[in-house]
């Protein structure tokens, strides 16, 4: 079998990779484990200097391996660059911080000593998407090998090239050659990993249909799972919320990545008496935003990632839009080659339309009214997902309360965007998914916590 990557913007074959076999992939998960064995037994000092390395390379090699995101899954090659710096950052962040992270805790008890220490447990498998083909990687791996585990990379179909750059990252830097490892392989092909006997535990990023396989062969194990799926992230605009910059900032989240993003705002609850007035002012400034080559400096949107993704978002706007759905912008796929989708704004979005319902993972945006603050909120949590969220408000009391008591989401933020960031704790609830990537929460999900009695 081979893996063919098209470049989105152009349509063209760029490479074909061969996939490795099934005993190929148990070679390298037995290698892993035996680099594991005397890995986990370094200290924390020996691991920074390496992470740090790896952060260097990082930053240093940026171009390249934004360049390499752009021909395989279509990011913007200004974002490639912002994104392998983020990375580098989070090596960084693991690198000085993982020892206090790890520290054993004295706990008093009825014993002479007792106290909880952090090891690390093994081999952990990543199934990783590609939408941000490198930064899903690096915020599993900077953490699970400072904490002294070995990792596995079973990235998406339509990344090697990323995927095998990332390996050779830390190959590059000096870590052990088999700390951490790519399979070149098919979905199909994750069943067989988990059920090594080798692989201690497996954490997915993508959507929900692949984290329930991948959590029901991990439960079958008995091995542990952390899921960040999809998401259907609710902005809430209040009615005294500084509508221009809340449109701004919608923009801009709703279409980064080409609006594919799980953390990408998707659903806009506006409370009616703003309802027009910010419908004109989201208008406008998605207008703004230029669509076109992924390698040019000035655009502001580049092509989706595949043709079928695509043409599955646009059956989504269409069926919408036969429901009742309104189309103030875009909706129409372009002439010109590529897998390329124009900024679309949707309004009359209501309950049973797909772009009220489901994921939409692309650059359309779901606007839905609201009678009051009450109803904006029920909207927001009427969703099976439960990833992030957002509320836009002058009054910053009842946007913390609102962010903090009353959206269901795993981050909540109040007047600006949803991200990421290596000093907060990242994942979902619902079918969003389950644990904790990123901060030392995070890092604390693929260790044992042992707890240490001495009499």
């Amino acid at each position: 079998m081979t893996m063919q990557v098209i470049n989105p913007a152009t349509g063209e074959l760029i490479k074909e990779y061969e996939e490795i076999t099934p005993e190929e992939a148990k070679g390298i998960i037995e290698k892993s484990h035996q680099a594991f064995l005397k890995w986990g037994k370094t200290s924390f000092a020996e691991r920074a200097e390496l992470m740090k390395e790896a952060a260097k390379i990082l930053r240093d090699d940026a171009d390249k391996y934004a360049k390499l995101m752009t021909e395989e899954m279509g990011k913007l090659f200004k974002d490639g660059v912002a994104e392998a710096n983020k990375c580098a950052l989070g090596c960084d962040y693991y690198a000085d911080n993982t020892e206090k992270f790890l520290q054993p805790e004295i706990i008093e008890t009825d014993a002479a000593r007792s106290f909880v220490t952090f090891q690390p447990i093994g081999v952990v498998l990543a199934v990783m998407p590609w939408n941000f083909p490198f930064w899903q990687v690096f915020r599993f791996a900077a953490p699970a090998l400072m904490a002294g585990n070995a990792g596995i990379l079973k990235h998406a179909s339509n990344v090697p090239g990323c995927a095998l750059a990332i390996e050779d990252v830390f190959k590059k830097a000096g870590f052990p050659e088999d700390i951490f490892r790519t399979l070149l392989i098919g979905s199909k092909k994750v069943d067989a990993v988990i059920e090594n006997r080798l692989v201690m535990a497996a954490t997915l990023t993508g959507s929900t249909p692949a984290g329930i396989a991948v959590a029901k062969k991990s439960g079958e194990m008995l091995k542990k799972t952390v899921l960040e799926l999809g998401g259907s992230d609710p902005y809430v605009i209040m009615e005294d919320a500084d509508l221009k910059a809340a449109a701004e900032a919608c923009v801009f989240s709703r279409l980064i990545n080409a609006g594919q993003s799980c953390i990408a705002a998707k659903r806009f609850i506006v409370v009616e008496p703003v309802l027009k007035e910010f419908e004109k002012l989201f208008v406008e400034e998605t207008k703004q935003k230029k669509m076109g080559n992924p390698m040019s400096e000035d655009t502001d949107i580049g092509p989706m990632a595949r043709h079928d993704l695509r043409d599955e978002l646009h059956h989504q706007v269409r069926q919408s839009i036969n429901k009742g759905a309104v189309c103030l912008l875009g909706g129409e796929i372009p002439k010109e080659k590529g897998a390329f989708y124009p900024p679309t704004v949707l309004t009359n979005v209501k309950k049973g339309m797909p772009a009220y319902d489901d994921e939409l993972f692309g650059p359309v945006a779901s606007i839905i009214a609201a009678k009051d603050e009450k109803e904006a909120v029920d909207i927001a949590n009427d969703t099976v997902f439960g990833l992030g969220a957002a509320v836009f408000t002058k009054d910053i009391k009842k946007g913390e309360r609102i962010a903090a008591e009353e959206l269901q989401a795993g981050a909540c933020f109040v007047n600006t965007f949803v991200k990421s960031d290596p000093r907060l704790p990242f994942g979902g609830i619902k079918e969003s998914g389950y644990g904790r990537e990123l901060s030392h929460y995070g890092i604390k999900e693929f260790v044992n916590i042992k707890t240490v009695y001495v009499k």
